[in-house]
């Protein structure tokens, strides 16, 4: 078996972290921008937390740190 060196393993696995890590702070952005639309079709953070069945407390929260809207 000709294993890679773990140098070369690190450094692969190193920037595909990177790489989801962007990817991630993306998604949340989009996510709280959704979020935001939902709170202002449904008029509330609690109209919305009960229509994806999560705490209202979390919907809150995301739209608050990664919506531009609100």
């Amino acid at each position: 078996m000709n294993e890679e060196p773990w140098r070369v393993r690190f450094q692969r696995e190193d920037e595909l972290v990177e790489q989801l890590q962007s990817q991630l702070a993306d998604a949340l952005q989009r996510r709280g921008e959704a979020l935001a639309d939902g709170k202002a079709e449904l008029g509330s953070s609690y109209r919305v937390a009960k229509e994806v069945g999560r705490s209202y407390t979390a919907i809150n929260d995301a739209i608050k740190k990664y919506s531009t809207t609100e």
